[in-house]
């Protein structure tokens, strides 16, 4: 068992409780209203925001103390574990239907995502399996059909909820880590043109998907339906100009925006504090993604590597989708903004993913 050599990365801790501040003092600027009309409590959302924020801190910290090998051990039990519980939640009357996906288990307001996990637990896997095939991986079928075997399952599952966004994530970060492992491009670029083929699939097979292409693409031809969110969140992100109105002051969250405090925070973040709040935002994720890839280059354990470049990942993929979306960059999709979006299951798993990568940071050179 290897010792701890030095003190995990400070400014990762830093970058990281930056974040979480803006994040709860956006999700309750954000939702105050909705909130008091919803359930007559200005305070609703953010003091749940603040329960999981504080319980995910202590996760954060736990797991920064606990020696990274760790999960070198339980990444094929945490992975048949997600697994099942991807099966579980496709079971009606097990799986809670929210918007549009059958993509929770729980019971009343209390409810946590299998897919979130399972993005976690595919990473250690994948990191798993990369370090103890690192030599076969420039060899299609036995060194990367593997991985993207058990990638594609896992994909599979979550499309069935179905939940695009978070399977693109996985998906994403996933790719990075074996790209980073040493897998040839020509096979990577095959797959890519494979991937692209199967996303106009699966677009064409679900009605709303092909809306939001065609929304993203003139929001203006369904304003009022399809269209509607991009055109929302422009108009929250325009007036915001240098400054902002000012927090607090937002307009769009007054029942103009569909939930604000969620996949679409940033839009409100950039009407209240403009240009220089959302460059600081964006500035901060850029710190603690550069401060994770350095502590995934200057590993010397390929485990330990793979597995920073795979949680690096997942923040760094899903910011850009978010951020993507709320600009009008991408097409509408439903992910959430790490550490700012409302969401208590998300919250606490990112925080434990950064725990995870601070532990590493110790074992850096």
């Amino acid at each position: 068992m290897a010792k701890s050599r030095s003190v995990p990365d400070v400014w990762m801790i830093a970058a990281t409780l930056g974040i979480l501040a803006i994040g709860v003092v956006m999700v309750y600027s954000a939702s105050a209203v909705a909130a008091f009309h919803d359930y007559g409590d200005s305070y609703y959302y953010v003091k749940r925001q603040l329960i999981f924020a504080a319980l995910g801190i202590v996760s954060m910290f736990v797991m920064m103390n606990v020696e990274y090998t760790f999960w070198r051990k339980w990444a094929l039990p945490a992975l048949l574990v997600c697994f099942g519980l991807l099966v579980v939640v496709l079971i009606p009357g097990l799986g809670v239907v929210r918007g549009g996906a059958r993509s929770w288990l729980g019971i009343g307001s209390f409810g946590i995502q299998p897919s979130e996990f399972m993005k976690l637990a595919m990473v250690f896997f994948i990191a798993k399996l990369l370090s103890e095939r690192q030599s076969q991986l420039t060899h299609f079928s036995k060194g990367l059909l593997p991985p993207l075997g058990i990638l594609g399952a896992a994909f599979a599952l979550i499309m069935l909820q179905p939940d695009l966004g978070t399977g693109t994530v996985m998906i994403g970060a996933c790719l990075l880590a074996i790209y980073v492992a040493g897998a040839k491009l020509s096979h990577l670029a095959g797959l890519g043109m494979l991937g692209v083929a199967g996303l106009v699939g699966l677009i064409a097979a679900a009605p709303y998907r092909l809306q939001r292409i065609t929304a993203f693409l003139d929001p203006w031809q369904d304003p009022q339906g399809a269209g509607y969110q991009s055109i929302q969140s422009l108009y929250a992100i325009g007036p915001g100009g240098l400054v902002g109105l000012g927090l607090g002051m937002s307009r769009q969250k007054y029942n103009y925006l569909p939930e604000p405090q969620t996949d679409f925070i940033f839009s409100i973040l950039a009407e209240e504090l403009g240009f220089i709040g959302g460059s600081l935002l964006i500035m901060l994720f850029l710190l603690l993604i550069w401060r994770g890839m350095r502590t995934a280059i200057t590993l010397t354990d390929p485990f330990g590597s793979f597995l920073a470049t795979g949680i690096v990942g997942i923040f760094a993929v899903q910011v850009l989708i978010n951020i993507g979306v709320v600009i009008g960059l991408l097409p509408v999709t439903g992910v959430t903004l790490p550490l700012v979006s409302y969401g208590g299951s998300s919250l606490t798993l990112l925080l434990t993913a950064l725990g995870i990568l601070l532990n590493l940071s110790r074992y850096s050179r």
